[in-house]
C-alpha cells in the first residue's frame, strides 16, 4: 500500500529535498508551502505523487484546515510519516537583539512544530478508530540542538528546545507507537545562506563586539555554502522513516570530528576558550 508522508517547509532546501526524495520512493507526499506559485511549481515537478497543502506553521487554523484535508485524502487509513522540517534562523548579539525577534524564533522554530505534531497525530496514531500500523515523527534540528554559538542565541535556543520537545514526545507517544525520531544536520548547502548574506546587520553597526559579529557571519555563511547536500539529509529522513529499528537521532556534520564529536568530549570551558581566539572574542576587563 502506497506510504503517505506530511513535510513543512517543502518550498526549498531541506524539505524539498525531502519531497523529491519521498516522492521518487513512491510515497504520497502532502507538503506545505506559503505561496501558491511553489505549490504550483512543486506539482509540476513532482507530478501526481505531490500535494500541496497552504499553511504556515504558526497559523493554527490554517494548520487544523491542511490536517483535515489529509484527513479527507487518506480516508480511514493511518498516515505514516510526519516531517517538521519548517524553521526559521534569527541572529544578532543577544545585548541588542529585539525581543520580538527572539519570540518570533520561538514561534517557528518550537511552538509551530508542536502545534504541527497535535494536528497530525490522530491520523499518525492516536485516534484508534484509523487503519494501519502508526507512523512517526521526524523533527529537523541542527548541531545547534546540542552545541551553543555566539550571535546564534536564539536560533540555538530553540533547536535545544526542539531536541527536548522530541525526547519528551518520543517517551510520551510510546503509549500510542508513535516513534519520534531527530535528524540534525550540519551546515547545509541551500540557498538559506542567500537569505543570510542580506540580512540587515545596520542596527548593530556601532556596537564595539560588531566587528566580530561580522568574522562571525562571513566565515558561517562560507562554510555554509561548503555544507552537505540537502539530498544527504533527505536521505537520512527517509531511513529514519522506514528503518525497522531508528535512532533516536542521526547526526550529519561536514567536519564531523571538529565540528561535532571534539566540541561534544571537550569541557565547556575549553570550547568557549577555542571560539573566543578564534574569533577574538577575548578583551582585557579593567
Amino acid at each position: 500500500m502506497e506510504k503517505t508522508v506530511v513535510i513543512t517547509g517543502v518550498s526549498s532546501g531541506i524539505g524539498r529535498a525531502c519531497a523529491e526524495t519521498l516522492a521518487a520512493a513512491g510515497w504520497r507526499v502532502f507538503g506545505s508551502v506559503r505561496t501558491a506559485a511553489h505549490a504550483v511549481e512543486l506539482r509540476e515537478q513532482l507530478g501526481e505523487r505531490f500535494t500541496p497543502l497552504g499553511f504556515d506553521v504558526t497559523d493554527p487554523v490554517a494548520v487544523s484546515a491542511a490536517a483535515a484535508a489529509v484527513a479527507g485524502r487518506l480516508g480511514g487509513r493511518r498516515l505514516n510519516g510526519l516531517v517538521n522540517n519548517a524553521g526559521i534562523a534569527v541572529a544578532g548579539p543577544v545585548s541588542h537583539l529585539p525581543i520580538d525577534e527572539f519570540r518570533r524564533q520561538l514561534e517557528v522554530n518550537v511552538v509551530g512544530p508542536m502545534q504541527v505534531a497535535q494536528a497530525f497525530l490522530p491520523l499518525l496514531g492516536t485516534d484508534p478508530d484509523r487503519s494501519g500500523p502508526p507512523g512517526r515523527i521526524v523533527m529537523i534540528s541542527s548541531v545547534a540542538g546540542k552545541l551553543g554559538a555566539p550571535f546564534l542565541a536564539p536560533y540555538v535556543a530553540s533547536k535545544h528546545a526542539l531536541e527536548g520537545l522530541a525526547e519528551s514526545l518520543r517517551r510520551e507517544l510510546l503509549f500510542y507507537g508513535i516513534d519520534v525520531v531527530v535528524v540534525a544536520p550540519g551546515h547545509v548547502a541551500t540557498p538559506i545562506w542567500d537569505k543570510a548574506e542580506r540580512v540587515d546587520v545596520t542596527p548593530y553597526q556601532n556596537l564595539p563586539i560588531t566587528p566580530i559579529l561580522e568574522r562571525f557571519r562571513n566565515a558561517f555563511i562560507a562554510e555554509g555554502r561548503r555544507g552537505l547536500p540537502p539530498e544527504r539529509i533527505a536521505a537520512a529522513v527517509k531511513t529514519a522513516l522506514t528503518a525497522s529499528r531508528p535512532k533516536a537521532r542521526y547526526a550529519l556534520v561536514p567536519g564531523k570530528f571538529a565540528n561535532w564529536t571534539l566540541p561534544r568530549l571537550l569541557p565547556p570551558r575549553a570550547v568557549d576558550r577555542l571560539l573566543a581566539r578564534r574569533l577574538g572574542l577575548l578583551r582585557r576587563h579593567k
